[in-house]
């Protein structure tokens, strides 16, 4: 792949009931990759496949020849393989060079999973590609240290942070109904769990550590 396209999106095999409406990010995303069973997904919500990739062990035969006939480009990988399926079509999404990469179907069912695809948001951000989890409960980001300004985005308006590395130092948050200034949170702490925004805008900036941001609602988006 040589193209160079602004946002990509990946779709991977987690439970359909976490899945997000992806129709309401198709005018922002540029270029959709399935990763195995993410293809059904990406087929049952009408959204064109540009590439699908992984080792399509969760379909049959009929299933994958489908997905094949209707994706743009299929790469197949054998069973035994060193990288998960989110992991290989995360790194066909870098040839690409994207400023954002959103990642849907990589949370509920297996905790194992869960955890590690988080953690897939480390190296992308640390290439400087803003890497986002999305499904219909949450928004996930990492960050490091800076200054950002934050808009609220119903329905997720309950905001959390939470120390990625060991400790998060100078942690401040302003125009939020629990506000902060210079904080050190460290792992295991609830301090900045359930908080929100006093009004449509505010900030927050920290000077050392890796923060997890997670936009939440309450109840399920229909």
């Amino acid at each position: 792949m040589t193209q160079q396209v602004k946002t990509v999106g990946i779709v991977a095999g987690g439970p359909d009931e976490y899945i997000a409406d992806l129709s309401k990010d198709m005018d922002v995303v540029d270029y959709w990759i399935g990763a195995d069973y993410g293809c059904i997904t990406l087929l049952n919500q009408n959204v064109s496949i540009d590439l699908a990739i992984g080792d399509f062990d969760s379909m049959d035969a009929y299933a994958f020849a489908n997905v094949k006939k209707s994706a743009k480009q299929t790469v197949r990988y054998s069973i035994e393989k060193d990288q998960t399926d989110l992991e290989l079509a995360i790194n066909n999404a870098k040839t690409l060079f994207p400023d954002q990469i959103y990642l849907y179907g990589v949370t509920g069912g297996r905790m194992d999973h869960a955890l590690a695809n988080v953690q897939q948001l480390l190296p992308l951000v640390e290439e400087k590609i803003e890497a986002i989890i999305i499904d219909k409960y949450n928004v996930i980001q990492l960050y490091e240290p800076g200054t950002y300004c934050l808009e609220e985005t119903y329905p997720f308006t309950n905001i959390s942070f939470l120390s990625f590395t060991q400790t998060i130092e100078g942690l401040s948050l302003e125009g939020f109904y629990y506000p902060l200034n210079k904080h050190s949170l460290s792992w295991g702490s609830t301090r900045c769990l359930s908080n929100k925004l006093l009004s449509k805008k505010g900030t927050f900036s920290f000077d050392r550590g890796i923060l997890i941001m997670i936009k939440s609602c309450d109840v399920l988006l229909k």
